[in-house]
C-alpha cells in the first residue's frame, strides 16, 4: 500500500472511530428527541383533542362575559390567587385563568359566554407540556437537562463525520440507493448512509437552533443577546424604570426575553385605583395584540399588567407592559424591535418548534424526525451485524496514532465553542486512549 493510501486509510479509521463514539453517546437521546419533538410539533392539535370537553366551547354571537367576572368564577371554584388570564384565541375556545392554590398551580377554564367553569388541569401539566419537559430532559431535573447540550454537540460531530464516511470516493452503490436485502448487513449500511444524507441538514439545524435552550451555552448566549436592556437600546419606546423582577419569573416567554426586567407602575397616591383586568384587556385589544395573548396580573402595588403573545407568525410576536394605574404602556416591544442576533435566534427557535411556516413546517419536521429514528435504528442493526461475537465492535484504530491527534485537534474547536461538549470529548479521548492501550497489551487489533 502506498503512503498516500495508508494515510487515507488511517484518516478514515480515525473518523470512523469517533463517529462510532458519537453514536454511542448521541443515538439513544436522538431517538427520544425525535419522538418527543415530532409529537410536540402538533402540541395544540393534540392538547385540544385530548381536553376537548374542557377547552372547547360552543361559539356564540352573544357578547362575552367581562374578563374579571370570568376570573372571579374561576377563583370561586378553585380558591387561591390568580396570576394570569388568557382570553380565548378563537370563538370556540374557553378562557384560561391560572391560579396558585393550596394544592399547587391550576389552569382553570371558563366558558367566556356564560362565565361557567368548564374544567381544570394542572398548570403546565398537559400531556404536551410533559412531552416538552421530557424532550428537554427538564422532567428529570436541572442537571439532566445539561445532557441535551452535550448531545447537541455530539450530534453535530455525528453528522460531520458521517458525511465524511458517506463521501463516494468513486463508489456508486450505497451512495443514493440501497442494495441487498434486510437480511444482509449491506442493506442496513446503505439504508443508514442514504437516510443520513437526507436528514443530516435537519439534525444540524435542530441541534444548532436547540442550543439556545441549553444550560451553559444557552445561558451565555442569552446574556450576550440581552446585554443592553433586553439586547436593545436603553429605553426602547420610553425611558422605563425597571424592577428587579424578570419577565421569565412571571410567565412563559420567548427565549430572547428571558432576562428582560419588568418595569414598575407608579402609584398616583394613597387613593390610586388600578385599571383592573377589564381595563387591561380593553387596552391590549385596542393596541392590537394578536388573539390568544396572555395577561400576567400585577403581583404587588408596583407591578404591571403584561400582555404577551408568541404566535406562529414571528411578525406578530409582542410584549406590552401597562402601568396598572394609568393604563399607559411602559414598554411595547415586538419582533421588529429585536436586534439581528435576537431576530435570527427567534426565527430558528420558531422553525425548530414547527410554528413559522404552518402545516408545511410541521409535516417536514415530522418526516425529518421519522428519518432520524430510522437512521438510529439502522445504525444499531448495522452495528449488531458487524460486531465480533462477545466484543463491542469499536472500529479499528489507525496504524499511525498521529491521525487520531489530528482529528482530536479539529474536535477541540467545537469543544471550545460548546464547553460541556468539550469536557465530554476530553473524557471520551481518555477512554479511547485507555481502550487502545488495553488492546495493545492484549495484542488485539480491535475491541
Amino acid at each position: 500500500m502506498s503512503r498516500s493510501s495508508r494515510d487515507a486509510s488511517d484518516l478514515y479509521r480515525s473518523v470512523w472511530r469517533w463517529h462510532f463514539y458519537a453514536g454511542l453517546i448521541a443515538i439513544p437521546f436522538l431517538i427520544s428527541l425525535a419522538v418527543t419533538g415530532g409529537l410536540y410539533l402538533f402540541k395544540d392539535e393534540i392538547d385540544q383533542w385530548l381536553n376537548a370537553d374542557i377547552v372547547r366551547v360552543e361559539a356564540q354571537s352573544s357578547p362575552t362575559v367581562a374578563p374579571q367576572q370570568q376570573l372571579d368564577a374561576a377563583v370561586a371554584a378553585h380558591p387561591g390567587e390568580a396570576f394570569r388570564y388568557v382570553p380565548p384565541a378563537a370563538p370556540n375556545l374557553a378562557s384560561e385563568v391560572d391560579i396558585t392554590t393550596a394544592d399547587g398551580k391550576q389552569a382553570v377554564y371558563v366558558d367566556p359566554y356564560t362565565g361557567e367553569v368548564t374544567g381544570t388541569t394542572a398548570y403546565r401539566g398537559s400531556v404536551m407540556w410533559i412531552v416538552r419537559s421530557i424532550h428537554s430532559l427538564s422532567y428529570f431535573g436541572e442537571t439532566a437537562s445539561m445532557i441535551i447540550e452535550i448531545v447537541g454537540g455530539w450530534s453535530i460531530l455525528l453528522v460531520l463525520t458521517g458525511l465524511y464516511l458517506w463521501w463516494p470516493r468513486g463508489r456508486r452503490g450505497g451512495v443514493m440507493t440501497v442494495r441487498a436485502t434486510p437480511a444482509k448487513r449491506l442493506f442496513w449500511r446503505d439504508l443508514h448512509a442514504v437516510t443520513g444524507l437526507f436528514v443530516a441538514g435537519f439534525i444540524l439545524f435542530l441541534a444548532v437552533t436547540g442550543m439556545p435552550w441549553t444550560t451553559v451555552w444557552g445561558s451565555k448566549v442569552n446574556e450576550l443577546a440581552n446585554g443592553h436592556n433586553f439586547g436593545y437600546p436603553d429605553g426602547v419606546r420610553v425611558n422605563v424604570p425597571l424592577s428587579d423582577e424578570r419577565l421569565a419569573e412571571r410567565e412563559k416567554t420567548t427565549w430572547s426575553l428571558e432576562q428582560a426586567q419588568l418595569p414598575e407602575s407608579t402609584p398616583g397616591g394613597a387613593d390610586a385605583q388600578s385599571i383592573g383586568l377589564n381595563g387591561a384587556v380593553r387596552t391590549f385589544d385596542d393596541l392590537g395584540l394578536a388573539p390568544g395573548y396572555a395577561v400576567s396580573l400585577p403581583s404587588d402595588p408596583s407591578g404591571v399588567y403584561t400582555g404577551s403573545i408568541y404566535p406562529d407568525d414571528l411578525s406578530r410576536q409582542r410584549v406590552v407592559h401597562l402601568d396598572q394605574y394609568s393604563g399607559e404602556p411602559l414598554l411595547d416591544m415586538n419582533y421588529a424591535d429585536y436586534g439581528p442576533l435576537g431576530k435570527s435566534l427567534e426565527w430558528g427557535i420558531n422553525v425548530h418548534m414547527g410554528q413559522q411556516y404552518g402545516l408545511a413546517n410541521q409535516l417536514i419536521l415530522a418526516l425529518a424526525c421519522a428519518g432520524i429514528v430510522l437512521l438510529c435504528v439502522s445504525s444499531g442493526v448495522m452495528w449488531w451485524k458487524r460486531r465480533p461475537s462477545g466484543k463491542l465492535g469499536i472500529p479499528p484504530e489507525p496504524k499511525d496514532p498521529r491521525r487520531l491527534r489530528g482529528v482530536l485537534a479539529l474536535l477541540a474547536i467545537g469543544g471550545v465553542i460548546f464547553p460541556l461538549v468539550g469536557a465530554s470529548m476530553i473524557v471520551m479521548a481518555v477512554v479511547d486512549a485507555l481502550v487502545r492501550r488495553f488492546s495493545v497489551r492484549r495484542g488485539v487489533a480491535a475491541v
